[in-house]
């Protein structure tokens, strides 16, 4: 197992702790994988993602069992005709992010690593607090000072190190950077380290299982850092080359109007994406106006022949309004995704008659 940059294919052994290649490149990661058994996991017992086992970076008995909390096998909960809603806030620190959490901090715990960084605008510093806390190392999250008190609340009951940092997203992970590479600790990012989406990946086999076997024809998944959406592409393609589905699922990408630029890139043709201003948005969890992914997003939801949209404040709001009305609660960023699909249908409507799945990542009680 080890990493490999995107860039020159430079290749780095997995305990090297490196977390971003000389020539600027970001890392990928390469192992053997084994062809997931579908037939087999729907039947298991174990309802968590680690039923998965095969195609994850771990052994059947590895450390993983003294860190996992269940995570994963979350439902798939009926919205509107045709469209489903997967309910990750069911996860144990109560969003999507612990799929990739565990994955992380697990193979920092088989790594010898006492200590861990993050920074996160919350969810994922949560999760890698909670998952660190099981694993015995001490944690570091940094988070934007913007950051809602319930999330900031969260990390700290689970013993993190927090750390404030005035200014934007970037600043965030700038700051953690300088903590990574002044002292050599493990860097437990979910954006710069692709054990993450290892994790999240998982979300893409289940709703396989959950459907007998099908693939929807398109997901919706919220856009800021790209961590479902990177390992929604993971997924396909394994599942494409495993011969498990024989064609890709449309990635129909939602970002917040006010924070994005992937969608910017997307519909003016770029490869890259260039840095935007974020003029500010209730959906904090994908404010990312420099994503260091971006490139690869866009390369994925091309692949898929899908699309990428901007959903306004307004219809975040009332999204998760008419989201509580159907019983289902979630925090404002999670409500994008119905937004995002609401708009959708008025663009293309003929997905109201397609099988869609949204992601509902994060509880209501996440968000003032």
């Amino acid at each position: 197992m080890e990493y490999i940059c995107i860039k020159c294919d430079k290749k780095f052994p997995i305990h090297s702790n490196t977390w971003k290649c000389k020539c600027g490149g970001l890392l990928n990661l390469e192992y053997e994988k084994k062809p997931v058994n579908f037939e087999a996991a729907a039947t298991s017992k174990d309802r968590s993602l680690w039923k998965y086992i095969a195609a994850l970076p771990f052994e059947k008995e590895d450390c993983w069992r003294s860190i996992t909390m269940g995570e994963g096998g979350t439902p798939l909960v009926l919205i509107d005709k045709n469209l489903y809603g997967k309910a990750d806030y069911y996860m144990p620190t109560l969003s999507f992010k612990d799929r990739g959490a565990v994955v992380l901090v697990a193979m920092a715990k088989k790594l010898g690593k006492e200590s861990i960084v993050a920074d996160s605008s919350g969810n994922a510093g949560t999760a890698i607090a909670a998952y660190g806390a099981r694993a015995g190392t001490k944690c570091h999250v940094f988070v934007p000072d913007s950051t809602s008190d319930k999330k900031i609340k969260q990390i700290e009951a689970h013993g993190a190190v927090i750390h404030k940092i005035p200014g934007s997203r970037e600043d965030t992970a700038k700051a953690a950077i300088d903590m990574v590479e002044s002292s050599n600790m493990f860097y437990a990012s979910h954006i710069y380290n692709p054990l993450f989406w290892e994790g999240t990946k998982t979300y893409f086999y289940e709703v396989f299982e959950q459907l007998d076997g099908k693939m929807p024809d398109a997901f919706i998944i919220p856009v800021g850092n790209g961590t479902l959406l990177m390992g929604a592409y993971i997924a396909f393609k394994e599942m494409f080359s495993w011969g498990v589905i024989n064609k890709m699922p449309k990635i129909l990408a939602v970002q917040a109007e006010n924070c994005a630029p992937i969608k910017e890139a997307f519909i003016n043709n770029k490869s890259e994406v260039e840095p935007c201003k974020n003029k500010g948005t209730l959906a904090e969890g994908i404010a990312i106006a420099a994503p260091a992914r971006g490139a690869e997003i866009l390369k994925a939801v091309r692949e898929t022949y899908g699309d990428i949209i901007g959903v306004k404040e307004e219809s975040i709001v009332c999204a998760r309004q008419k989201l509580a009305y159907k019983g289902i609660y979630v925090e404002i960023t999670a409500a994008a995704n119905y937004a995002g699909y609401l708009d959708y249908i008025k663009k293309y409507p003929e997905l109201k008659d397609k099988t869609v799945v949204l992601p509902l990542t994060g509880a209501g009680i996440k968000s003032n």
